[in-house]
């Protein structure tokens, strides 16, 4: 089975102006298997978020190899790029990005409205997901009237309705107090566990990344670490000196 992101010699550099260049990622090799929970760590300016970018198809490497699932995501159009967004990749968010004005049922319905999912279908899924997560009871509550921990449980659910191969959470606990981080952490590690889940997350607090079963740590582009969550190495990628 191939890998659900494997990335070579993964390079992006910024233009600045005529001489000034910024290097963000100075040549990565990773793999991903499907049922892996990954936590990205490292310093701000590291390269752990263009890496999450470019894996989510948000952004394009300048060199280097990315293939999600097989497919090799430089001969992707644009239009093939946002499909394979809509369909096959889940985001969850810091700021949890749902609309205001909209009920947490119609909020984990979106993803299926663009995938063109018939709307009997969209509310049956969207309900067996909220209640995956926790929050099936406030299916009718707009986001003002819900906790940040019971906002962000809805954009987890969200991220699961079309059945992603891999979610990618960008700091997923950052606007959480302690115990609604701990609640979601412990509600990734349920559907790693139980749902087979790939997980790809994001997070500069160690005691975030100590749920996730391997941990690779960025610094000034490169992979420095890639390790096990009880420290053994992971014999995928180029680390370092």
């Amino acid at each position: 089975m191939e890998p659900v992101v494997y990335v070579k010699d993964l390079q992006k550099v910024y233009e600045l102006g005529e001489s000034e260049r910024v290097t963000a990622l100075g040549g990565v090799d990773l793999k991903i298997e499907s049922g892996e929970f990954v936590a990205v760590m490292g310093p701000s300016g590291s390269g752990k978020s263009t890496f999450m970018h470019i894996v989510g198809l948000l952004d394009e490497p300048t060199s280097g190899i990315y293939r999600f699932e097989g497919s090799d995501a430089s001969a992707l159009t644009a239009d093939e790029r946002a499909d394979i967004r809509s369909r096959r990749l889940g985001f969850v968010f810091q700021s949890y990005n749902l609309l205001s004005r909209t009920t947490a049922l119609e909020n984990a319905e979106l993803p299926m409205i663009y995938s063109g999912v018939p709307e009997a279908d969209r509310r049956r899924i969207a309900l067996e997901k909220l209640a995956i997560v926790g929050v099936e009871s406030l299916r009718d509550h707009a986001p003002n009237q819900m906790s940040g921990g019971q906002q962000q449980r809805v954009a987890i659910a969200r991220s699961l309705v079309n059945n992603p191969g891999l979610i990618l959470a960008d700091e997923p606990t950052g606007a959480l107090d302690t115990k609604s981080s701990k609640e979601v952490m412990e509600l990734f590690t349920r559907l790693n566990r139980e749902e087979g889940i790939t997980i790809l997350l994001v997070t500069h607090e160690p005691e975030v990344a100590a749920y996730a079963k391997r941990i690779i740590t960025f610094r000034d582009g490169l992979v420095v670490s890639d390790r096990l969550r009880h420290g053994e190495p992971v014999e995928s990628g180029k680390v370092a000196a």
